[in-house]
C-alpha cells in the first residue's frame, strides 16, 4: 500500500510513520505548513506549525529512510480554520478548531491530494481504530480510553474512512508510544504534547478574540429578561462562564450567576443561576455520519454522546428530524433544514453542564463513532418538561 504519513514534528506522528514503514507499505512523509508566520520554536507544550517541528519531522523521516516534502497549506487553514473560527466567535457560537482542522485540512485538503497522487491512505498518530465489517469500514475508539482521539475524528466521512490509516490504535498507552521512539532512536522521543489552539499558543483566546472580532458593546440580561449589566462585546463570553461578569446588580437571593446563553442578533448576554445550565436535550446541524448508520436515523435510537474531547460520554437517545420555526434559534444557519436531537438519558445519567452552540456534539453506538454535529440549541431540564407537557407529553 502506498502510504502518505503526515508528520507533525510529534512523537504519535512519527512512531505512526515508522509502524507504516516496518509493515512494508512504499510510505512518504509530509509536513503541513499551516502558519503564515511560523515562530522558530515552540514554548513547552504550547503551539505547534513552527519551524522546530518541521525540522523535528524532517530529521524522523531521513532517520526512517523515506522521501519528505512540507505542503505549504497555510492559506487553506487560515480560510477554513482560522477564519471560521473568528466568524463562530462573531456569531455567538463556541467553536472548536481542531475539528475543523480535521475536517477541513487534514482529512479533506491533505487527503484529496494524497488520492490525486495516487497513494492509496494517509497515516496518522491519532489514537483510534478503523473496524472494516461487511457493512462498511467504521470508525471505533482507541483500545486505551485514557488516550482516545475518535472524538477529534468524529467529522470523518465514510469515503475519507475508506483512506484512513491509524497505526497506534492498538497502542494501550503513550508511554509504550515514547519507549518505542527511543528505541527507534527518534530525537523527540520526550518532546511535549501540544496543547491549546495551535494559532493562539499563548492561551489567551479572548485577548486574541479582541483584535479579530469588533468590540460592540450590550446588555447583560438575567433569566427573567431584566437588564443587570452591560458589556464590551459579547465574544468575550462564555457560557459556563461566572467570573469577569461585572455585574451592576446582585441576584435577589445573593448567588452567583453565570453565563447561560449569548444572543448574537441583539448582542446581548444572558445570565443565570447554575442550575439553568443543566442541559438534557441538545439539538444542531452540519452534521456526518462515519460510515452508514445501518438504521433510519429519523427513528430514535439509543446511542451516547461525546460533548468534549475529555468529557465522558453519556447514555441518551437521539433523531434525525426536521428544524421547526418553533425551534429555530440564531444560533441555527439560515440554510439549515434538519437537526440532530439528542435527549440524555437522565434514569442513567446526570445532565450536561455548560454547553455552549458552536460545540462539536458526538455520536457513539459501544466504541464505534457513529457521526458528530454542530450543537445549535441547548435546552435546560426544565424548559424540556414543559414542552413536553404543552405537547401532551407529560
Amino acid at each position: 500500500m502506498k502510504v502518505l504519513a503526515a508528520m507533525s514534528g510529534g512523537v504519535d506522528s512519527a512512531v505512526a510513520a515508522a509502524r507504516a514503514v516496518e509493515a512494508g507499505h512504499e510510505v512518504v512523509g509530509v509536513h503541513l505548513a499551516l502558519s503564515r508566520m511560523p515562530g522558530t520554536v515552540r514554548t513547552g507544550s504550547r503551539g505547534c506549525c513552527t519551524i522546530e517541528d518541521a525540522m523535528d519531522a524532517r530529521r524522523a523521516a531521513n532517520l526512517l529512510g523515506i522521501p519528505f516534502y512540507v505542503w505549504d497549506l497555510s492559506e487553506r487553514f487560515k480560510e477554513d480554520v482560522v477564519d471560521d473560527f473568528i466568524a463562530e466567535y462573531a456569531a455567538g457560537r463556541t467553536p472548536n478548531p481542531c475539528m475543523r482542522c480535521n475536517e477541513k485540512i487534514k482529512f479533506a485538503a491533505l487527503l484529496d491530494k494524497a488520492i490525486a497522487l495516487g497513494f492509496d491512505a494517509v497515516a496518522t498518530g491519532h489514537y483510534a481504530t478503523i473496524i472494516d465489517t461487511a457493512a462498511g469500514r467504521e470508525l471505533h475508539r482507541a483500545s486505551a480510553w485514557s488516550k482516545d482521539q475518535s472524538y477529534v475524528l468524529g467529522v470523518l466521512t465514510e469515503r475519507q474512512l475508506a483512506h484512513c490509516y491509524f497505526p497506534l490504535g492498538d497502542t494501550p498507552s503513550k508511554d509504550l508510544i515514547r519507549a518505542e521512539a527511543a528505541e527507534r532512536g527518534i530525537q523527540v522521543a520526550q518532546k511535549p504534547d501540544s496543547h491549546d489552539i495551535c494559532f493562539i499558543p499563548d492561551g489567551d483566546t479572548r485577548g486574541w478574540l479582541s483584535e479579530h472580532v469588533t468590540r460592540t458593546p450590550g446588555e447583560i440580561l438575567d433569566e427573567h429578561g431584566d437588564v443587570v449589566g452591560t458589556h464590551d462585546g459579547a465574544h468575550g463570553y462564555t457560557v459556563g462562564q461566572r467570573r469577569g461578569l461585572q455585574l451592576g446588580r446582585p441576584a435577589p437571593d445573593g448567588r452567583p450567576r453565570y453565563v447561560l446563553s449569548i444572543r448574537p442578533v441583539s448582542n446581548q448576554v444572558v445570565v443565570g443561576p447554575k442550575e439553568q445550565l443543566e442541559i438534557s436535550r441538545i439539538a444542531g446541524g452540519r452534521f456526518s455520519w462515519a460510515g452508514t448508520p445501518g438504521f433510519d436515523p429519523e427513528q430514535e435510537f439509543a446511542c451516547e454522546v461525546q460533548i468534549r474531547a475529555h468529557a465522558d460520554p453519556v447514555p441518551a437517545t437521539a433523531r434525525l428530524e426536521a428544524i421547526t420555526d418553533q425551534d429555530r434559534t440564531e444560533q441555527h444557519r439560515a440554510d439549515a433544514t434538519h437537526e440532530i436531537v439528542v435527549d440524555i438519558d437522565l434514569a442513567h445519567a446526570e445532565p450536561l453542564l455548560g454547553v455552549a452552540p458552536g460545540q462539536t456534539a458526538v455520536l457513539y453506538i459501544g466504541t464505534r463513532v457513529l457521526g458528530q454535529f454542530t450543537i445549535d440549541r441547548a435546552l435546560p431540564l426544565e424548559r424540556v418538561a414543559l414542552g413536553a407537557a404543552a405537547a401532551g407529553l407529560s
